[in-house]
This record gives C-alpha cells, sequence and structure tokens, in this order.
C-alpha cells in the first residue's frame, strides 16, 4: 500500500508543477500591446504659421433696377394715329414711337408756313424800298414784326405738332405694347415702357454694423438663380444716407455692367460684397481643434509636440486665422492629431503649406 501511495503522490506532484509551468508562461492580456510613444514616434504632417491675407465677404440679396426706366405717354388727348414699334424691340434716343392724328394741325401748320414765306417776302421788298428812300423807315420796321408775329405762330404749331410724336428719351428696351391704332388716349395714358439696363443698378440691404466697412469702388459679385453658372461682377457706387429703424439696416446700391442685357430689372440677386483683405496669421483648418470654447493646436518642438492654446479668428475655406498663441515660422501638427497627447515624440513626414493638402 505504501508504494502505490508514493507513486500516486509523485504523478500528483509533477502535474501541479507542470500547470504551474503553464501559467506562468502564459502572457497576460491585461497588459496590452506597448504604448505607441515607447514604439516607434507617430508619422505626422505638419504646416507652417504663415502670414494670409484674410479677405471678409458680406452676403445678401439684392434686387435689379434699371439705370433710366419710365412710362411713355401722351401729352394731349387725341387718337392714335401711327405706332413705329414692336413690344420689346430696342429703341434708340429721339426715335418716334407712336404718331398721333394731326390732320388738323397738319394743315394749320401749311397755312403758318405761307403765311411765314409771305411776311419774309413782304419784308424784304419793304426794306429794298426804304433803302432806295422810297417809303419811311418805319414801313419796314411794321413789316419786320409782321413777319416775326408769322414766324412764331409757325414755330407754335411745329411745337404742337411735336407733342403728337411720342419719341424715346434715351436708348432702352421698350416694353409691352398698350395701345392700338385707334386708341383715344388722353395725358397719363400709359403707352410702353422703356428702361436703361446697361449699366443696371443693384439695390441690396447690409447691416449697420458693417457701415463702417461700405465704400464706393468695394467689388460686388452676384448671381441669379436664372443663370447659375454666370457670375455678375460690379462695384458699390453709393450707400444710402439713412438707416432704416426697423431693420437697422442701410441700403447699399451698385452698378453691374450688362452688354447683353441678360439682368432683368426686378430679377433677384445673391451678393457678396468683398471686404478690404486684412492679414493675419493662418493655419491649415484641420491643425485647430475645438473644445468647448477653448481652441488649441499642436505645435513640434524638437521633435516632440507641446499642446498650445490660441486663439483664432477669421476663417477661409481651408485656413483658420490664430490671432493669439502662436508665431510667424512656428510648425503645427496639420494631419493625424488623433492619437496625439502632451510631449509625444513624433516623425514628419512632410510640410503641407496652410490649407494644402
Amino acid at each position: 500500500m505504501s508504494k502505490r501511495h508514493n507513486k500516486g503522490s509523485r504523478v500528483i506532484a509533477v502535474l501541479i508543477a507542470a500547470l504551474t509551468v503553464c501559467a506562468c508562461g502564459e502572457p497576460d492580456e491585461s497588459d496590452g500591446p506597448p504604448e505607441a510613444g515607447q514604439g516607434a514616434p507617430l508619422l505626422v504632417k505638419a504646416a507652417p504659421v504663415t502670414a494670409h491675407a484674410f479677405i471678409e465677404h458680406i452676403e445678401a440679396l439684392g434686387t435689379a433696377q434699371a439705370n433710366e426706366s419710365v412710362s411713355l405717354t401722351a401729352k394731349l388727348t387725341d387718337t392714335v394715329r401711327t405706332i413705329n414699334f414692336e413690344d420689346g424691340d430696342f429703341a434708340e434716343r429721339g426715335q418716334v414711337l407712336v404718331e398721333l392724328t394731326n390732320e388738323e394741325q397738319t394743315a394749320l401748320l401749311d397755312e403758318a408756313k405761307a403765311n411765314y414765306d409771305d411776311a419774309q417776302r413782304q419784308l424784304k421788298r419793304i426794306e429794298g424800298l426804304a433803302a432806295q428812300g422810297s417809303v419811311p423807315i418805319s414801313q419796314a420796321d411794321e413789316a419786320r414784326a409782321r413777319r416775326d408775329g408769322a414766324k412764331a405762330r409757325f414755330e407754335a404749331i411745329v411745337a404742337r405738332l411735336d407733342d403728337r410724336l411720342i419719341r424715346a428719351p434715351f436708348d432702352g428696351r421698350l416694353g409691352f405694347r398698350l395701345v392700338s391704332p385707334g386708341t383715344l388716349v388722353t395725358p397719363g395714358t400709359v403707352i410702353t415702357t422703356l428702361d436703361d439696363v446697361d449699366p443696371i443698378k443693384l439695390d441690396f440691404t447690409v447691416p449697420e454694423v458693417f457701415l463702417g466697412a461700405l465704400r464706393r469702388g468695394l467689388v460686388v459679385r452676384a448671381r441669379s438663380s436664372a443663370y447659375p453658372d454666370r457670375e455678375f461682377t460690379g462695384e458699390v457706387t453709393n450707400v444710402d444716407s439713412r438707416i432704416d429703424p426697423v431693420t437697422r439696416a442701410a441700403v447699399v446700391r451698385a452698378h453691374i455692367a450688362n452688354g447683353d442685357r441678360t439682368l432683368r430689372p426686378g430679377m433677384l440677386l445673391t451678393v457678396r460684397l468683398q471686404r478690404d483683405a486684412i492679414e493675419g496669421l493662418a493655419v491649415p483648418e484641420g491643425a485647430v481643434q475645438q473644445i468647448a470654447d477653448a481652441a488649441f493646436v499642436y505645435q513640434l518642438v524638437d521633435g516632440r509636440v507641446v499642446r498650445r492654446t490660441v486663439q483664432t479668428g477669421r476663417r477661409e475655406p481651408g485656413l483658420v486665422e490664430i490671432s493669439a498663441g502662436l508665431a510667424p515660422g512656428d510648425l503645427v501638427v496639420a494631419e493625424g492629431l488623433i492619437k496625439l497627447r502632451d510631449g509625444l515624440a513624433v516623425r514628419t513626414a512632410e510640410v503641407v503649406a496652410p490649407g494644402g493638402d
């Protein structure tokens, strides 16, 4: 019995020793992989802090207005005799668009012209006789007065006839014809509209907070939903002298070249007003991390990253202005920020320009 007992004890001891060796040889999963900073340094991309001209823009909605616009009306009561235009025609300054009935005035004009010509001939004859001493000088004076009176009556009838001609006061595009031949028109009856649209005026409102930045000559860029692929460029010509007390905004007027007459009065345009450029320090947008109200970047110093709290300012696509916390020439991490922490060793793959890929 004692031999069997000793043999069993030895077997149990061997098994316990084997289990102990296995347990000691197994790796502890709780230890995990080595920390990143203890192995090869992380690979990041860096970018320098550089000076950049930040251009601020003011965005608004504007309405196109004709440079000159008028509704053409008759000056007196009569019927339309002739219409010399079609809807949408382009009219030149002085062009006769509508003629009113003028038979009576034409007859009076012919009579006045005959009287004037006769008075002119009588004056020449009497002046010749007066020069010879055949008639007194007073007769020549009376003949001259009759000639001047006939001339005045003739010019008055010419003026009345001209009132029966509706002319274009300036170059522009005509609207719809609102009368027909034979229509009885009276003073104030609208015959058609005339718009000069080159250049075209663009009126838009800007909050009073930007009033100090507004001045003549600022560049304006506008777009219309009717022409989504086209940008229209102009400049500010005036700022209204008053601020609307309800909206606290000022009306700004710009002129846009419109030689092909693409833009029309009443169109709605989105406006982008370019303000003066302001110099500042810039870093790529991806280099700045925001936590609540605080912003920070990782600066590269002697192969390691140092977390710096910064103050940000203006923004452009891909760029952020740094108003405090960095100096020109400093290097910051632009890509690869996810695993970084203060003091971590890193290696730089390349240095990218601010805003670059």
